[in-house]
């Protein structure tokens, strides 16, 4: 892989994490464009590596939020931000078992599986219908839909189903205030991340060839500096009730996927 391939999958991954059209599903798609398959290894190495530069690129975006978080957590008591810390890790538990106990099956879902990525691009395309349609959005996040939304983040494990998609979907159905189900998204990913990597790491699935460090940290900057824009722009456009464009978009980008893949 070189550095155009690189940046232009950095690109991607950006956008996409927090855009509610599915990272995992249109990097797969842009692997097969781009002919970028490389061994698993390898791809494993940087995929891990455009997923730490987006939850970096949170951690910036709510710096203000994740501070005061710990500052409250520091405190020992039973306040707001103990609570949300807490409802952040019961949102973790879905996606943590499926991810421990079904690692290997979930990872030969990827490697070019281009007709499972356009159907669920269309599934995504259809929650994202419902989510748009949805009236009464004035709830805070509970610890029951801090579950559901996780129940919706694991399936999102899945190429082509979109995570931000299926987690800001699944809390505005159930009524929660959409920019504030637009951070719990966000927030709620970044220590499920950061204990795949720790986990990749340790386990020595991760392994940093010198000859590949430049074309790594040109993908991880570009992911990092999309990832700033995307995540930015995707809570102006949930407040406003505007991922029926996103809808259309899945849709239309499942079909090609589908038609592409069947000729």
């Amino acid at each position: 892989m070189g550095y155009v391939e690189a940046i232009i999958l950095g690109f991607i991954q950006g956008l996409t994490e927090f855009l509610p059209v599915s990272s995992s599903g249109h990097l797969e798609l842009a692997k097969v464009i781009l002919g970028a398959d490389s061994l698993p290894s390898d791809s494993l190495t940087f995929t891990v590596i455009l997923h730490a530069a987006t939850a970096l690129s949170t951690v910036v975006i709510f710096r203000m939020e994740i501070l005061t978080i710990l500052k409250g957590l520091l405190q020992f008591k039973w306040n707001e931000e103990t609570q949300f810390s807490l409802k952040i890790i019961a949102s973790m538990i879905p996606a943590a078992l499926i991810g421990f106990y079904f690692e290997d099956q979930l990872e030969s879902l990827f490697g070019g599986q281009i007709v499972l990525v356009g159907f669920m691009l269309i599934v995504t395309s259809l929650l994202l219908l419902f989510a748009d349609k949805a009236q009464r959005t004035d709830k805070e996040v509970n610890f029951g839909n801090a579950f559901i939304i996780g129940v919706s983040q694991a399936l999102a494990m899945l190429p082509g189903i979109s995570r931000s998609g299926a987690t800001i979907s699944s809390a505005v159905l159930l009524g929660v205030d959409r920019t504030k189900a637009a951070k719990f998204s966000f927030l709620m990913v970044v220590p499920l991340i950061m204990g795949k990597i720790s986990k990749d790491i340790i386990g020595g699935e991760i392994s940093l060839e010198s000859s590949q460090i430049g074309v790594y940290a040109a993908g991880f900057l570009a992911a990092f500096i999309s990832g700033l824009f995307a995540c930015t722009w995707m809570i102006s456009l949930v407040k406003r009730s505007k991922l029926s464009y996103f809808a259309l978009y899945c849709a239309i980008v499942g079909t090609i996927a589908i038609g592409y893949s069947l000729m």
